[in-house]
Order: C-alpha cells, then sequence, then structure tokens
C-alpha cells in the first residue's frame, strides 16, 4: 500500500494538540476556562457580531462582542449511544449556529469507524490496519478478503463497518454472546507494536484487558465522525443561499474543523483526513483573518435583544417546576440515534427515527432542574448540552430519512445494487447538498460544486473494492 499519511506513531492527533497548545501559550492567547457559549448574536443585517457565554464559576450570563466569531467546536458524535467522541462532543456549535437561522450540511452523512473497544467506545487507530491487523470471525477467517478481495481489511471505514455488522448478524461474531470482531495484531511482533502502536498497546491493557502482542482484542463499528455541519467556503467563512446565491457568505461567522462542512469529505471520508482538513483550513481561516485586518475596523453595534434568547433558553430552566431529567432524555435519544440512523439503515426505520426524535424533541422543551444553584451548577450545563443535542439529530435523522439512496456512508438497504444505481446511488436524482433548517425542521439543497480550482475534475465513479 501506498504511505499516503504522516504521522506521530499512533499520536498524530495528540500530538497536533500539544504543538496548538504551546503556540497558543507563545501567542498568550486568552481563554476563557470553564465557560460555556451559548448562542451567536445577528443584527438586523444578519451579520455575527458576537456570542453569549455562560461563565460556570459564577453562574452569569455574558456578551462577548467580537468583530468576527470562528466556530472550532468538534462533532456531535454525542448523539448516539456508542461513540469514540468525548463527552464533550455534543454539537455545541451546531446547536449554535441552527439556532441562528444557519442551515446544517450534509448531516445525514456519519462514519462509523469499525474498530472501537467492544463495551467501551474507545478508538483503536486505521494505523493498526495499516500496520497489517487483520479482522477476524469467530471461526478465526480474514472475512474482508471474501468482501473486498483487493483491499482486504484497508476498504473504506463505511464498508468495513458494514461487512463486520453483516458478519455480526450471520452469527460468525466472537465472544460469549457472539456480538464483536477480533482485531488480530499478534502477528506484528511485540517490537513493531511498542514503536509503531504505542496508544494501542495501553488501550488494549486499559480497556479491554487485552495483550495486544499476545492476544487478538474485541472490536465493533462506532460513530466516529459527521460528514456534514456549518456550510462554509475554501476560507472557512461559513456560507448560506440568499438572493438565488447558494453560497452566500455569512459576515463576521468562521467554522473549521468537524463542526464544519466545506465538504471536502463528500459522503463518506477517508482516513487521516479529518486532521489534514483541520489544518488545510484551520491555517486558511487564520489567513483570511489576518488578511481582513480586522484591528482597523469598528465593532457594529449590538442589537438590543443581544442575550434575549439565551437568558430566556436560562429562565425557562430557572422557572421549571416539574419535567423530566436532561440525562434522561439525553439518553433516550442516543438510543434513538443508535437504533434508527446506524450503520445499515432502511426507510421505514428512518421514517420511524423521525417520529421519535420529533418527540424527543418536545420533551427537550420540558427538561427541569432540581438543583437551581449558581455555582457550578453541572446539571444546568447538562440541559443546555441537551438543547444541542437535540438539533444536531434532528438534522441528521430528516436529512436521511428524504434522501432515498445510498451513498457512501448513509445506506439504505431498500436502495441496493441496480443496473441503473450501482451500490444504490442515484447521481440523476440525488447528487446534491442537503440543507437543514431548524425553524420548520425543513430541508432544502443546493449543487455540489464538480470543479476544482486548479486541477482537472475527476468524475465520480462506481466504487469498487
Amino acid at each position: 500500500p501506498v504511505q499516503r499519511a504522516c504521522a506521530a506513531a499512533d499520536r498524530t492527533g495528540h500530538a497536533m494538540l500539544h504543538t496548538l497548545y504551546q503556540q497558543n501559550v507563545k501567542a498568550r492567547t486568552n481563554f476563557f476556562v470553564e465557560w460555556m457559549a451559548l448562542d451567536l448574536i445577528r443584527d438586523a443585517e444578519g451579520d455575527v457580531v458576537g456570542v453569549t457565554a455562560l461563565e460556570m464559576e459564577t453562574g452569569e450570563v455574558h456578551i462577548l462582542q467580537g468583530k468576527t466569531v470562528l466556530l472550532a467546536t468538534g462533532g456531535a458524535g454525542r448523539i448516539f449511544a456508542a461513540s469514540t467522541n468525548a463527552f464533550i462532543n455534543t454539537g455545541d456549535g451546531l446547536g449554535m449556529a441552527a439556532r441562528a437561522g444557519i442551515p446544517l450540511e450534509d448531516m445525514e452523512f456519519w462514519q462509523f469507524h469499525p474498530t472501537g473497544v467492544h463495551n467501551a467506545g474507545v478508538l483503536l487507530t486505521e494505523g493498526c490496519r495499516g500496520e497489517g491487523a487483520i479482522l477476524r470471525n469467530a471461526n478465526g477467517e480474514r472475512f474482508m478478503e471474501r468482501y473486498a478481495p483487493t483491499l482486504k481489511d484497508l476498504a473504506p471505514r463505511d464498508f468495513v463497518s458494514r461487512c463486520m455488522d453483516q458478519e455480526i448478524k450471520e452469527g460468525r461474531g466472537c465472544g460469549p454472546n457472539k456480538d464483536y470482531i477480533n482485531l488480530d495484531m499478534t502477528h506484528l511482533g511485540a517490537e513493531t507494536i511498542a514503536k509503531r502502536l504505542p496508544s494501542v498497546l495501553e488501550i488494549g491493557h486499559n480497556f479491554a484487558n487485552v495483550d495486544i502482542t499476545k492476544e487478538p482484542i474485541p472490536v465493533v463499528p462506532t460513530i466516529h465522525y459527521q460528514m456534514g455541519g456549518i456550510p462554509t467556503n475554501i476560507h472557512g467563512q461559513v456560507v448560506a443561499p440568499k438572493n438565488g446565491n447558494p453560497n452566500e457568505i455569512i459576515n463576521g461567522l468562521y467554522a473549521v474543523g468537524e463542526c464544519a462542512c466545506v465538504s471536502v469529505h463528500g459522503a463518506n471520508r477517508l482516513g487521516t483526513n479529518s486532521l489534514l482538513d483541520l489544518l488545510v483550513f484551520g491555517r486558511a481561516a487564520g489567513n483570511h483573518l489576518v488578511a481582513a485586518e480586522l484591528g482597523k475596523r469598528e465593532h457594529k453595534s449590538l442589537p438590543a435583544d443581544a442575550a434575549d434568547v439565551s437568558l430566556a433558553r436560562l429562565a425557562r430552566l430557572d422557572n421549571s417546576s416539574s419535567g423530566e431529567y436532561a440525562q434522561d432524555v439525553a439518553n433516550d435519544l442516543r438510543a434513538a440515534m443508535q437504533q434508527h440512523a446506524g450503520v445499515f439503515r432502511t426507510q421505514a426505520m428512518l421514517n420511524e427515527g423521525v417520529a421519535k426524535i420529533t418527540e424527543i424533541g418536545e420533551r427537550v422543551k420540558n427538561i427541569t432542574l432540581k438543583d437551581k444553584s449558581k455555582v457550578f451548577n453541572t446539571a444546568r450545563i447538562e440541559a443546555l448540552e441537551v438543547e444541542n443535542l437535540i438539533e444536531a439529530a434532528k438534522a441528521t435523522i430528516v436529512s436521511a430519512a428524504a434522501r432515498t439512496e445510498s451513498r457512501g456512508a448513509h445506506t439504505v438497504n431498500d436502495y441496493g445494487d441496480t443496473p441503473a444505481h450501482p451500490n444504490g446511488r442515484n447521481d440523476e436524482q440525488w447528487m446534491k447538498h442537503s440543507l437543514w433548517y431548524s425553524e420548520g425542521n425543513r430541508l432544502d439543497y443546493k449543487p455540489v460544486n464538480l470543479k476544482p480550482l486548479s486541477v482537472e475534475s475527476i468524475p465520480p465513479k462506481v466504487r469498487t473494492f
């Protein structure tokens, strides 16, 4: 295979995180630690002029006026019950954008990573299979040879996840409950593993009680990454349809990373490309901001009702005397998403999911706080997070149910392989980006840009492995 990725052993993201933090220390960046951004503030022209934020230590709401706001809030993987994402990934930036009238793009496309540790959700890097790890079923068979004779275990993530799911469904799963697949690295040798996959060795001991140099580790497909997000252009500027232009720039707002959808990943990203996306478009957004010479500009005036939406959200929680606990609603939401928007989808399952998530959306409005205290009230933070989770979940399930085809990570059993639509992909009808609006829970669409800036266009072709 071609070595196409730069890596720091199996800790590339970790290394980037440290470098980023060191650069911020050097630049004396002012961090607001233990604060939570609540809502975007838009003026009469629709420009973003700041955010409202909650200081957790005091429970007070502040207005942070800004010439520009840049969202880098990560994905919303916590809308699913089994996720490789950190607990903080509740789609806060997506919720803020959706409530501010900005559409969310392509939210039906979620990537399941083939190798999440069984019952723990912790991610085992694609680097394992890059180094030569093999997926085996209960019979010890390297089953990927049957499904993808050429690429085998290194076929794209969505495909490998579906093959694993199929093996488990057909009764060839491992373990007493036949509900996982074994990832075997024993043939790589202890020295290679210690040098190339040190974190995986550690994870094996800590989360699966397995020494991966001597025995395989149990894995299952686990939700990992959203291809969709807040629509942006190549400079990280947030865009939305207006006056006939599908990509009209929203002044004062940028988004980068997983919360954004430049749509370089289409319907299914490739391994390591998320980090590449961060570096390329994070830098592009930074350069674009520097070039804008914000220091020479005045602040735009804040609207009179700048904090009203956020204050109303908090007042509703503080004045509530009955209702449900935030985590109960959140757990039901996650279970519903896991059940209705999983690796394999059916049209009926998605339609049911829309009804269930709509119903849970009504319950979100009736969340109550038993503890009304102000100082470090984590229950209040959790309740506010659920209001972000529901936006991401609705966007996902509504966009998915409407897309009556199979494309990339969105595979619907009803739309299988036919001569007219290989792999169920229907380019005549569905070669377009979904745009979901929170207001009215409605969908719109925009065309796919098939013209790169500096190279020849590559026409879409049938996926084969």
